[in-house]
């Protein structure tokens, strides 16, 4: 039960309460799911290895950091409490999927249910620009098309229409977290590796239909969104991938002809990747720099940095540093570095052992036996991999996105967590690295970070 009602959980947060539940939605639906999900899995903390990993109480300081980010950083008490209403939904996904999805098959279903919201935005959108639009949405004077701009998006919910006076194609858009081309371009660069899970050896035809089909439709789904985010997420994944296999320089031969063959058909729906065509971002990222200079604790709050500088920062470290302080960073940075750490453990040959395979009763009652599932370790490391994958997407993408708070990264970083216990279990993989190294870890990586961004925009300025 508590697995289904986890499923369910994530398809409402993707695709929204209205798409899933109609004129119900109204009564707030996605809280009730969330009510049943808590009483459902309270029996099972006993049993789960949530609480060990450094990973839940990262969770719980960056619960906390959001809730003192409004009520010290705005001075603003009810507000903290709509602050945690919006982050707590979308952190619980960790414990969720490490609660409910401790098995490979159930590894399978959460990508299953991913491929399914992605490729559902993707032919509702493909299915809006087929029909074609009467609207002329390009050239028309500001304060017109931003009457007409409510009515536009009732109409065509998964279709953005730009408005500028660039001659810019339309790109295809989710609801609700990714109503977004960029957004929605992140969730399917980290989902196309992810669907490799399900392909099998010398199964040619299962391969096609289950995973080279739906591939195809993704790529072609990250396409129509033009994201020049998601292209070069998708170059740095491809470049990740093929570095085992044909070596440093070769790889990166690759992502350059991947990346010349991309503009040829353009990608970025013809525009430009550049210090110059960014240059609107990395004015975002130096704004959002003095924001974090002005309150380094506690940041200026949940949410608000577009009340500083006019809107988001378009960078995940900066969205964090900037609305939760240096505090917030803190305990993102904790939660990001045991997740990227072990997805790097799973996937090295060296660092997983072949392990004893055992079999062991399971369940509620110690009759209802069943054998553990037969994971190797050349699978243990196949699915490492592809997590290892799924994360430089989203962290590549993650760099020009104002996307820390995501329920995706709580999702992959509770999919790499069961297959590390996965491997734990066999006797695969070492114990995982205590919190008082990872802490010192983490503090160093956020200082890393929060120093690499300003060097970048000491370089970009000299630049100009």
């Amino acid at each position: 039960m508590g697995f289904v009602l986890s499923i369910l959980y994530f398809v409402t947060y993707f695709l929204t309460p209205w798409t899933l539940f109609g004129p119900l939605a109204a009564y707030r639906v996605e809280l009730i799911l969330a009510v049943l999900l808590m009483l459902v899995s309270a029996p099972a903390l006993h049993k789960t290895f949530f609480l060990k990993t450094t990973q839940s109480g990262a969770l719980a300081g960056l619960t906390v950091a959001v809730f003192l980010s409004v009520l010290i950083g705005m001075r603003w008490a009810h507000g903290s409490l709509t602050a945690l209403l919006s982050f707590v939904p979308n952190g619980i996904a960790y414990f969720l999927v490490c609660l409910h999805c401790n098995t490979k098959r159930k590894l399978q279903v959460v990508v299953g249910m991913l491929m399914f919201v992605c490729l559902f935005v993707i032919w509702q959108g493909t299915r809006d620009l087929m029909r074609g639009f009467q609207e002329n949405a390009h050239g028309l004077p500001d304060d017109e098309y931003g009457s007409r701009l409510e009515v536009w998006d009732i109409e065509h919910p998964y279709v953005h229409a730009q408005s500028n006076d660039l001659e810019e194609p339309y790109r295809i858009r989710g609801l609700g977290e990714i109503n977004d081309p960029n957004d929605l371009g992140q969730l399917i660069i980290c989902v196309i590796p992810l669907v490799f899970v399900f392909w099998r050896a010398k199964k040619m035809l299962s391969n096609f239909f289950c995973v080279l089909l739906p591939v195809s439709g993704l790529l072609y789904g990250a396409y129509e969104t033009h994201s020049r985010g998601a292209l070069l997420s998708l170059i740095a994944v491809t470049i990740v991938a093929a570095r085992k296999r044909f070596g440093n320089f070769f790889s990166l031969l690759l992502g350059v002809g991947a990346f010349v063959g991309a503009m040829a058909l353009q990608f970025t729906g013809g525009r430009a990747i550049s210090a110059q065509a960014g240059s609107d971002r990395t004015g975002l990222w130096s704004a959002s720099m003095e924001v974090l200079k002005e309150s380094p604790l506690f940041g200026v709050g949940f949410g608000a940095l577009p009340d500083h500088i006019g809107m988001t920062a378009h960078n995940s470290v900066m969205v964090c540093a900037a609305e939760l302080g240096v505090l917030g960073l803190y305990f993102w940075c904790l939660f990001l570095f045991p997740t990227v750490r072990d997805a790097l453990v799973l996937s090295s040959t060296t660092n997983v052992s072949e392990g004893e395979p055992v079999t062991e009763a399971v369940g509620l009652y110690p009759q209802a036996t069943r054998r553990r599932e037969e994971i190797d370790k050349a699978e243990i490391n196949r699915l490492g991999q592809l997590m290892v994958l799924s994360l430089t997407g989203f962290l590549v993408t993650g760099w020009f996105l104002s996307r820390a708070f995501v329920m995706t990264l709580f999702l992959l970083g509770g999919m790499v967590e069961v297959i590390y216990q996965m491997a734990l279990q066999r006797g695969m993989v070492a114990e995982r690295m205590p919190l008082k190294r990872s802490a010192v870890y983490a503090a160093g990586l956020g200082f890393g970070l929060v120093l690499a961004m300003y060097i970048l925009l000491r370089v970009v300025h000299l630049m100009h």
